[in-house]
């Protein structure tokens, strides 16, 4: 389907998509909403900002039969933030409808949970270790449940939660259809998969998007100063609407947050070691944009939607490099524009020359007194031609062979030899100048 109008969709879920302003389905939304109005277990590959969330939410709310009383669908998410945000655009494509759903996370109230659920909803959307919890004390009734969808599956894989995951699904009906969304699929995770997915379609959107579109990837050298005093040059020369600074740890995040807010900068921080309280607050101070900057782990590149990031400033290059293409995925959404500037220090030239091989074009830039300039190629002096030194140097060495039978002293007689050919070739290059 090209457009969102060429499905039969029920007039309240085509109501809703117009007032969200999708006229065009994107690629994962074309393959998948297809796939799941058929019931056809699948798994869909994507980075983060191709428009996965609805193209799961989109056919699942179009099958619900809001005249059951039953729980017809689970989605799992492995972070509270990102259930919260797929809660919220279910509700908007639910209002005003009979369907019901609920929102079920750690960090809060467990028996309020489990009394919430006197009257099973249609939907449930949730942590895996909310819901198992649920599931255990009988509270949750997954039996009748024929849909699962595993979102950010890696992640969940990574935080340990795909065994939570196996617990309440294998309390599901035996004719699960599961639909799995992930930005990678470790190997690891095949034998989960094989188990309740019988030759699942493949979607693979990966290949299909430029990681590079709408976005401006600058690369700053850090050089002799301070990695934090070159943080707040780069943040002098730039006026975002919002930036997000990534840190690959949660005491590395808070100390570059207590760093700026000394220096004068009003910044917000997202990370693992927020309370839940603290953190729906803290979500809902970016979102009213009572902040310029933020510092987050990368818990907050799976996925979280902020609006309007306009740069992302990698503080530090992710252990996991696939993470560099979430932390970047965060700016240029929606069709808007974006820059991603990244400090690099000498010990990170090889992640950089990996992250270049993903297909992202680094512009070498440096930035004095909030003026930015353009630096030479960072491979000029790999890349020119070698010294005539260091090309002597290597004739010598190609000349000069270690002897079959060494006798004492062969060393020495081996650097006489050597320096004997550096001299005729320092005389021929000469010559030929």
């Amino acid at each position: 389907m090209s457009k969102y109008t060429d499905y039969e969709f029920q007039p309240f879920l085509q109501n809703a998509i117009n007032k969200l302003g999708f006229t065009d389905p994107t690629p994962i939304q074309r393959e998948m909403i297809p796939l799941i109005l058929k019931g056809k277990s699948a798994i869909g590959q994507a980075h983060t900002g191709t428009g996965k969330t609805h193209s799961f939410l989109i056919p699942i709310v179009q099958r619900i039969q809001a005249n059951k009383s039953d729980l017809q669908a689970i989605i799992t998410s492995p972070t509270r933030e990102l259930a919260s945000q797929i809660f919220e655009a279910l509700n908007i494509l639910t209002e005003g409808t009979e369907i019901q759903s609920k929102l079920f996370i750690g960090g809060t109230d467990k028996q309020r949970s489990i009394d919430r659920l006197k009257t099973q909803p249609h939907i449930v959307v949730g942590t895996p270790g909310r819901i198992k919890d649920l599931v255990n004390e009988n509270a949750l009734l997954v039996h009748t449940a024929p849909l699962l969808v595993v979102d950010e599956a890696d992640l969940a894989f990574d935080m340990g939660f795909i065994e939570d995951i196996d617990a309440f699904a294998g309390k599901m009906p035996d004719n699960l259809e599961m639909f799995v969304f992930s930005a990678t699929i470790p190997e690891r995770m095949q034998p989960f998969l094989k188990k309740y997915m019988d030759a699942p379609v493949h979607i693979n959107i990966n290949d299909k998007r430029p990681v590079a579109e709408g976005i401006v990837f600058n690369l700053v050298p850090v050089r002799s100063k301070s990695k934090k005093k070159r943080l707040v040059e780069v943040l002098e020369g730039i006026n975002p609407y919002l930036a997000i600074i990534f840190a690959n740890t949660r005491k590395n995040a808070d100390d570059v947050a207590n760093y700026l807010a000394e220096a004068g900068y009003r910044v917000g921080r997202i990370h693992g070691d927020l309370a839940p309280r603290e953190r729906t607050r803290m979500m809902k101070q970016v979102r009213d944009l009572e902040y310029q900057y933020i510092v987050a782990t990368d818990l907050a590149a799976r996925g979280i939607d902020i609006q309007g990031v306009s740069h992302v400033i990698n503080y530090e290059l992710p252990e996991d490099l696939e993470f560099f293409i979430h932390r970047v995925g965060r700016t240029a959404r929606a069709g808007l524009k974006g820059t991603a500037i990244t400090l690099y220090e000498p010990t990170d030239e090889d992640a950089i020359i990996r992250i270049e091989k993903m297909g992202i074009p680094f512009v070498h830039v440096d930035v004095k007194d909030g003026e930015w300039s353009e630096l030479k190629e960072r491979h000029t002096r790999k890349n020119r031609k070698k010294t005539t030194e260091d090309e002597i140097d290597a004739k010598a060495k190609s000349l000069v062979r270690k002897p079959k039978k060494v006798k004492p002293g062969y060393k020495r007689n081996m650097r006489w030899e050597m320096e004997k050919v550096k001299k005729r070739e320092r005389r021929i290059k000469n010559r030929k100048k």
